[in-house]
Parts: C-alpha cells; sequence; structure tokens
C-alpha cells in the first residue's frame, strides 16, 4: 500500500480522466462514459493499493486487476502508463492497428493486463478463477475486479459470485459500478437489476455500498475489505454517475461509445483542468 493523500488521488483520478478524454478524441474512436464512472475507484487500486511491479508485469505475486467490463480499458491504459507499465506516448495510439491498446484489453499485447476481456459476463469468473489460485497456492495477493451494471444481467456474473463464495475468496474485490446506463438505454428499462448490493449479499458477500465518486469513501471501503478476514468475497456496490466529470457526458446514455468533436474535446478538458485542487 502506497502513501499517498486523499488530495492526491482526487487529483490524479481527474488527470486520468482527462487522459481518457485525450485518448479517445485522438482515435474518435472509444468509449468514454464508463471509464469515467470507473475512474475513481480504479485510480484509488493503482496509485495506492495494488502491489503490482511494471518491469515485471507477469510478477507471480502481484495484485491483479479485471476490467470485466472491459471496453473502459481506456481508464485502465492511462493507469498503467501512468505507473511506468508503458510509455504515456503509447496512449496516442489507442485502437490504432497494430496497437498495444486496442478496443478492449488484451494481455497477450498489453503489459499490465491480466486477462483478456470484452465479452460482458465472463471476467468476474477470471477473477474468480485467478483468486482461487491464490488461496491454492497460499499467495496473499488480491484480485479486483470491475463488473457493469449492464453486465450484471448476465447469468455468468452470477455463476462466478456463488463460486466465490463457495470457495471462501476474501481475496477477490469486485466493484459494481452502478450509474444505472449501459448502450441504449436505462438498466431498469432494459432488465432491471433490482439491488445489486442486496443479491451479492445475498450469495454470500460481504457487500458494502458507497458512493464511488468520494475518495474518502473508496479509501475507507477498500481498507475494511484488506482488514476483513472472515471468508467472504467481497462486493463494493458503488453509485456512479456515467460519464462523471464532464457536464454534457454526465448522465447521457449516448456518450456510452462515441468520441468527443474538436469543440466538445475542448470543452471536456477545461472542465476537467478546472476540478484540479490547488
Amino acid at each position: 500500500m502506497k502513501d499517498i493523500s486523499i488530495k492526491e488521488l482526487k487529483n490524479t483520478a481527474t488527470q486520468m480522466r482527462m487522459k481518457v478524454i485525450d485518448m479517445i478524441y485522438k482515435a474518435q474512436s472509444g468509449h468514454p462514459g464508463g471509464s469515467l464512472s470507473a475512474a475513481d475507484f480504479v485510480t484509488a487500486c493503482y496509485f495506492k493499493y495494488m502491489n503490482i511491479d511494471p518491469k515485471d508485469p507477469r510478477w507471480p505475486d502481484r495484485d491483479r486487476m479485471v476490467l470485466s467490463k472491459g471496453h473502459v480499458c481506456p481508464i485502465q491504459y492511462a493507469c498503467l502508463a501512468s505507473v511506468g507499465f508503458f510509455p504515456e506516448s503509447e496512449l496516442d495510439t489507442l485502437r490504432k492497428e497494430g496497437s498495444m491498446l486496442q478496443g478492449h484489453p488484451s494481455m497477450n499485447r498489453c503489459p499490465g493486463i491480466d486477462i483478456s476481456t470484452g465479452s460482458l459476463g465472463q471476467g468476474l469468473a477470471c477473477a474468480v478463477g485467478m483468486a482461487m489460485a491464490g488461496k491454492m497456492d497460499h499467495k496473499d495477493y488480491k484480485v479486483f475486479c470491475v463488473v457493469g451494471d449492464g453486465e450484471a444481467q448476465e447469468g455468468e456474473i452470477w455463476e462466478a459470485a456463488n463460486t466465490a463464495h463457495k470457495y471462501g475468496l476474501d481475496n477477490l474485490i469486485v466493484f459494481v459500478d452502478y450509474n444505472n446506463l449501459q448502450l441504449d438505454g436505462t438498466c431498469d428499462e432494459i432488465m432491471p437489476n433490482g439491488d445489486l448490493g442486496e443479491k451479492f449479499k445475498a450469495f454470500g458477500w460481504e457487500t458494502l455500498e458507497l458512493d464511488g465518486h468520494s475518495m474518502e469513501e473508496i479509501v475507507a471501503c477498500i481498507d475494511k475489505c484488506y482488514a476483513s478476514k472472515n471468508g467472504k468475497p467481497k462486493c463494493l456496490y458503488a453509485h456512479t454517475v456515467k460519464g462523471k466529470g464532464v457536464s454534457f457526458m454526465e448522465n447521457q446514455c449516448g456518450w456510452h461509445g462515441v468520441a468527443p468533436n474538436d469543440e466538445q474535446y475542448a470543452q471536456a478538458m477545461a472542465e476537467l483542468k478546472a476540478q484540479l485542487i490547488d
């Protein structure tokens, strides 16, 4: 765990959002909405909690990060570049042919990606497997996983959740990015999830509900997960805003997978820059 203040984490999350907007604008392709909603807790993981070594991306004792909602990889790419897994200049190659930074994360192309994801519902199962391997090998690493609320409509999510409970995977920490928007509408309209926090709790998980944009709450909840040794996998049920940080993107389904134009890019970057704390 790294010694970094809440203020520094907040500024870092804003900087990661700026990198997300910049790379999607330059690519004219990508998924800004969900990348921005997940930015705060993904930033906290990479800059404070995760035990990783950019010089040895396959270090067996490293903590793992699985983006089960793989299309929000721009936020992960921004963090990986910033902590040194590859040069930041690579961010300008997002989604280009031959780039290590494809539209969904590829473990065979990009250093720091622990599993290739993109087919919604499958990533949590992979994270469960990693956490189970850690228990079997008597390792003390943590496995972090980001699950989308729209993705939680997939049955495989709940098969994985059941398995995590059966095998007592308290080394698994899952963030549910609950922004209530998916590709073409609200989750409530398309396939209501009900209370996802209560669902995970019913599957035997320790569940903590939080504001997914409060760095104070994020840090407090992750600290609780680290301290809890009750044999239960951990669910951080995070209430978030799709497109968080950019006024015209917030709570707008249309910004699920659209790149900003010149004027929108300038406005977004100006708004985010203004959010940096002196």
